[in-house]
């Protein structure tokens, strides 16, 4: 069962207690997992027990998505705001330092922690801010468009489209390659994830101008990216490379924007092999 823990952050108006929900599992070094815009913390349920085996493992749903509070209002749903509120939460659950791991939204928020040396490695996968801005424009786009059929279905329609291949295929292929190995009640629980996002609008409107322009050089950093990646293309895991020249850049062959779910076995040794 998730769990849930509140502590201080620092805000514009002063000290304000916030909580959060994760789930955690395993023993060992402490790895910290972080999902994409409109997601929760079940986004990594594909690989959370192969990575327990050999981490003390920690997946949290990021401020303003799935059951974690809001960040309070004068607030900005930026990078300068989430990564401090990301470690207080680790210090608030007793880790210092973990590895992360991020997807999407999450590899950027990763990279950004690896950049401020508050973590032991990176693993990005298919993380955002490597875009151009038509790339980002369509990105955006699309994380609209998916935010306002999740807010329109009426939940019995949700449920029904879940039950069969072709309806998964309809809620989720835009972050899935292979969205019909998802359970039905997965993609129900994150239909009603991406529409119940409180920070969706806010974080979209801070990534307007979102680029990861810096070098990581004191943390082990790798990035990773799915060879059918609909959202963030591909070709954008090159750019980051260019970026980050000492990364390890791996390809995620079959896999799209969400890959823990499309190749789960891949995905979790990409994750142990760079939090070594």
């Amino acid at each position: 069962m998730p769990a849930r823990i509140a502590f201080t952050i620092e805000t514009p108006t002063g000290p304000r207690t916030t909580s959060m929900t994760y789930e955690r599992r395993g023993a060992g070094e402490p790895l910290l997992l972080l999902h994409g815009i409109g997601h929760h913390w079940q986004a990594w349920e594909p690989v959370l027990d192969v990575l327990a085996a050999e981490r003390d493992v920690i997946a949290v749903d990021l401020p303003g998505f799935g059951a974690s509070d809001g960040l309070p209002d004068g607030s900005p749903y930026d990078l300068s705001t989430v990564v401090p509120v990301l470690d207080a939460f680790c210090g608030a659950v007793g880790v210092e330092r973990p590895h992360v791991a991020g997807n999407s939204l999450g590899g950027l928020l990763a990279l950004e922690l690896g950049r401020e040396k508050r973590v032991r490695s990176v693993t990005a996968l298919s993380p955002a801010g490597f875009w151009s801005e038509g790339e980002r424009r369509y990105a955006f786009g699309t994380l609209r468009a998916m935010r306002v059929a999740a807010r329109s279905l009426p939940v019995p329609v949700i449920e029904r489209l879940s039950r069969t291949p072709a309806g998964r295929t309809a809620l989720t292929s835009t972050i899935y390659a292979r969205p019909g190995r998802r359970s039905p009640e997965a993609v129900v629980a994150e239909t009603l994830a991406l529409r119940g996002a409180t920070g969706f609008h806010q974080t979209l409107a801070s990534g307007r101008t979102v680029l990861f322009r810096d070098d990581v050089t004191t943390v082990p950093v790798t990035i990773a990216w799915g060879t059918r990646d609909r959202l963030l293309l591909r070709r954008q895991g090159v750019r980051a490379k260019h970026t980050l020249p000492g990364a390890r850049l791996v390809r995620l062959p079959g896999c799209g924007h969400v890959p823990m779910n499309d190749d789960p076995a891949l995905v979790a040794r990409v994750i142990l092999d760079g939090s070594r």
